[in-house]
């Protein structure tokens, strides 16, 4: 078992203000009744600044930062004050050459236990990542915290590909957390916006149901110039069942995590078993004519 929580947040259009709002929310949801033996909190990507890569501009390097900041060492001490695990999203600077859309998992001592870096990249109308960001190059991560939580470390883009979820799965997580930046292109017709947040949903309860894990997805909500974020954080169980979603409103959510639960669905669904890795050679060879 392990209880979680996720704060579904809106810009307050600096990092400073970011800073001081997620300060708040975190004591709000340290100090309510149901925080009891609350393990971890998770923060939507890239959640300290305005979604900057709504737009390509040079000023905006500017907003990355590393591990040694003042930025991330806020968090790792709201991470020891609270006695929490934090996933830390964030935009890395490694050199003026080299950035990254990242996370850090803050352990509950104020501790960076994981590091992960994005693995895929998007470039589309009010999304131009590739702008800023590298590919990751740390491979997938599975973050073990405490006695039976195995957190694995996805962003955003990354939970389009299946192959991303089986390996973290397979690597041993029992939920994948995908912190997120998604919402709705006003310049769109509003006629496909319930269809676009439906493949959203759809596709993420297929990683729950083909690795038999829970997943929590943590977007951001509020408008940002002509993107509408969608909120919508969920979290779902093996079997695919959307525990708890929130609307298009800021919010804080808990959930308990039943790992039982896994182990009920791979015997139900061995999916694991019946895989067939001699075969699928041609997954690193074929590409789409």
């Amino acid at each position: 078992m392990a209880k979680i929580a996720w704060i579904q947040g809106k810009s307050q259009g600096s990092i400073a203000e970011n800073i001081e709002y997620y300060k708040d929310k975190i004591a709000c949801l340290k100090s309510s009744a149901e925080a009891d033996n609350l393990e971890l909190v998770i923060l939507p990507e890239l959640f300290l600044t305005d979604y900057f890569a709504i737009e390509e501009k040079v000023d905006n390097f500017d907003l990355a930062f590393s591990k040694s900041s003042k930025e991330t060492m806020v968090f790792c001490e709201l991470a020891r004050e609270h006695n929490l695990a934090i996933v830390f999203p964030f935009f890395e600077r490694v050199s003026s050459a080299l950035y990254f859309n990242s996370l850090y998992v803050i352990d509950s001592q104020g501790e960076i236990n994981c590091h992960y870096r994005k693995m895929h990249i998007p470039d589309d109308p009010g999304f131009y990542e590739k702008y800023y960001f590298r590919p990751g190059d740390l491979g997938f991560k599975v973050a073990e915290l405490g006695e039976s939580l195995k957190l694995g470390t996805l962003i955003c883009w990354d939970q389009w590909f299946p192959e991303a979820a089986r390996i973290t799965a397979l690597k041993g997580a029992n939920l994948l957390i995908y912190p997120t930046a998604i919402g709705w292109d006003a310049g769109e017709p509003e006629d496909i916006y319930q269809d676009q947040l439906e493949a959203w949903l759809s596709v993420m309860r297929s990683h729950a149901i083909a690795n038999n894990v829970y997943v929590v997805a943590v977007n951001r909500v509020g408008k940002e110039g002509h993107l509408h974020f969608w909120g919508n954080s969920f979290c779902i169980d093996p079997y695919g069942k959307i525990l708890h979603r929130d609307s298009t409103d800021e919010a804080i959510s808990f959930i308990d995590l039943d790992f039982d639960r896994i182990e009920e669905a791979r015997r139900v669904w061995p999916y694991f078993r019946d895989r067939r890795v001699d075969v699928y050679g041609d997954l690193q060879n074929l590409w789409m004519d």
